[in-house]
């Protein structure tokens, strides 16, 4: 029988498979779901800082205000000792799945200053969490910021984290760095435990009936698992960092080649969502079926055997294999 276990942000792992953020994951009926069908760890919805601010300036606007109604109505109004914020209900939330599951519980947080970040991830560290993933979610629309000086508020930030909590922190990255290489690298410096590779932007898209913006929610197509192949090869034996993959691993052919890459984990979510959590145990059986099959004792042994640095020709994970792959293309 084949050896699943892999090591991920220093946590011994059943197997490579975790949920990734999702409604599924921040639901406990179907955390213990995913945690029956097999997977080795999840993944909470994120925390997002501007949800805390907004409910925070509600609470403040409605309560500390009072006296701007009328003064006889003031009985009537809620007394802010009553009050439960986001906050208070998302962490009451996930301490539950924390307390009922046996696997890991990694934390999401995406703040977008120093105190968001640090105050509520020893919050999260405190009821139980495994691990945070600071989830780098932001388009840079400012012209005047350059692509160096947000390098540096994000290193800014995960030092700041790391000074104040001991569980390990991973930070999910999204593919439009200038120099995912050379991210990763400083990251590592600083002190990450490992990367997460990618996150997906949720596009706006134009109703033309209407002339406003909509959104839009795209569940991941098997196709997007490349580039993150792509990148788990070339960061393999270049940087000390745990690596994870998400985005468009719907099969196990695709969480194949992400180990072969060089991935400690791979994360699962619009598979789970389209399919439901039953897919894990199916991918567990197929992955162990083809290590067998392929005389694989391990996932350690496996794990980045088709990295840059282990493939007879590495330009076929660089720009060198660009004209190859046009030449190739035939005409139907």
């Amino acid at each position: 029988m084949v050896d699943l276990k892999t090591e991920y942000l220093g946590l011994k792992l059943k197997n490579p498979l975790v949920a990734s953020s999702s409604p599924l994951t921040g639901n406990l009926d179907s955390a213990l779901a995913i945690q029956n069908a097999g997977a080795a760890c999840i993944v909470l919805p994120s925390l997002f800082e501007e949800e805390l601010m907004e409910d925070q300036q509600v609470m403040h606007e409605f309560i500390d205000f009072q006296e701007r109604g009328f003064g006889e109505a003031d009985s009537y109004l809620p007394v802010s000792t009553h009050y439960t914020s986001h906050l208070d209900e998302y962490l009451e939330n996930a301490q539950a799945i924390v307390q009922s599951l046996d696997i890991p519980v990694i934390a999401s947080l995406n703040g977008c200053s120093l105190n968001g970040w640090v105050e509520h991830a020893k919050a999260l560290e405190k009821i139980g969490c495994a691990a945070i993933e600071l989830n780098v979610y932001n388009v840079a629309t400012d012209l005047s910021l350059s692509g160096s000086e947000l390098e540096r508020n994000y290193i800014e930030l995960l030092k700041q984290l790391k000074s104040q909590v001991s569980v390990p922190v991973s930070v999910k990255l999204s593919s439009q760095f200038s120099s995912i290489g050379n991210f990763s690298k400083q990251l590592e410096i600083n002190g990450a435990d490992g990367v997460v590779l990618f996150n997906r932007f949720y596009q706006p898209d134009i109703d033309l009936d209407s002339l406003a913006l909509k959104p839009t929610l795209h569940l991941s197509t098997p196709v997007e698992s490349l580039e993150r192949i792509r990148w788990m090869a070339l960061l393999s034996k270049k940087v000390n960092l745990s690596l994870a993959a998400t985005g468009g691993f719907h099969d196990s052919s695709a969480v194949l080649k992400a180990l072969l890459a060089g991935g400690d984990a791979v994360y699962l979510c619009s598979t789970l969502l389209q399919s439901g959590v039953t897919q894990i145990t199916e991918l567990i059986s197929e992955i162990s079926d083809w290590m067998e099959q392929n005389e694989y004792d391990s996932v350690a042994q496996m794990k980045g055997s088709l990295c840059r640095e282990h493939v007879e020709d590495s330009s076929a994970y660089e720009r060198a294999n660009y004209l190859n792959v046009l030449a190739s293309y035939q005409k139907i």
